[in-house]
């Protein structure tokens, strides 16, 4: 469980720079997020407290002071620690100008970790987009400076060479080829090819270090993407199944009624509904 502030805001195609998430969590011992796919940049920051963030096989312990970053369409988890779990901010973006913003950071899914010892001044800049949340123009050009300024005060600070196991190579190359072909009709044996092993033996390298077969894999990374493209996006339900894969829409609504209990339509309304009345409580409470 945990105790979390999360904003979502309605992407517009047309933009070179948009904020697309934001938010603040105080999680409680040994919490568990995703596997997760996200259409945006998102970094995450560590105010208090320990964690593991996983992605594509490789395993990351981080504590207060240190960042991750998660590329759009890559699969991840993150977990508290069971004795001192963490509390973090977050931030996700989108747009034309987005990848070149990153690679300016100098992170990327192969090196995602950053440090940083400004806390308050990151925080701040959530907190303030948090209390800047009306959608109107001045709190769109206000949310994006606090954008510009919590990147760079990442971009003064460092990366770093966080404590990991090595993911394997041949996971992380069926992990890229999944990725740039979701919204395909995407079948294990053709992974398996591109890497060039057979598909008993990718499995068996898959499940060591996903804990997932290829297969399993695949409809998950399509079930979690389609969750935040209806989160995130003003995308259709059609629009968003063939995007993630699905031949038809009633593919993508039957199995997200089956892994969610509620339709993609409903599950979008109720994200709104809990975004709205978060925002409602966080402007109501003294400060």
């Amino acid at each position: 469980m945990e105790n979390s502030l999360s904003i979502n805001i309605q992407a517009s195609e047309q933009k070179q720079l948009h904020v697309n998430a934001f938010g603040h969590s105080v999680t409680m011992p040994g919490h568990k997020y995703g596997p997760a796919v996200r259409p945006y940049y998102l970094i995450h920051y560590i105010l208090d407290g320990k964690g593991e963030f996983i992605v594509n096989g490789t395993h990351y312990q981080l504590s207060g002071g240190k960042g991750f970053l998660i590329e759009p369409d890559y699969q991840t988890i993150y977990m508290a620690d069971l004795g001192d779990p963490w509390t973090y901010i977050w931030v996700g973006f989108s747009g034309a100008e987005a990848k070149e913003m990153v690679s300016a950071l100098g992170l990327s899914q192969e090196q995602p970790i950053f440090k940083s010892a400004e806390r308050e001044t990151l925080k701040n800049c959530i907190m303030g987009m948090i209390e800047h949340n009306h959608g109107n123009a001045a709190d769109t050009f206000y949310c994006l400076s606090m954008l510009y300024l919590f990147l760079s005060t990442i971009a003064a600070s460092g990366r770093e060479e966080a404590s990991s196991r090595d993911g394997n190579i041949y996971v992380s190359q069926a992990i890229a080829y999944i990725r740039n072909h979701i919204s395909e009709p995407l079948q294990a044996d053709a992974v398996a090819r591109y890497v060039g092993l057979n598909r008993s033996y990718l499995s068996t390298l898959f499940k060591q270090h996903t804990g997932l077969s290829p297969l399993k894999y695949i409809q998950k990374f399509r079930l979690t993407k389609a969750q935040h493209l209806l989160e995130s996006s003003q995308l259709s339900v059609s629009a968003i199944a063939y995007s993630c894969g699905y031949q038809q829409p009633e593919s993508l609504i039957k199995l997200f009624r089956q892994q969610y209990g509620m339709s993609p339509s409903a599950y979008r309304k109720m994200t709104r509904a809990q975004t709205d009345s978060a925002a409602k409580k966080f402007k109501e409470t003294p400060r």
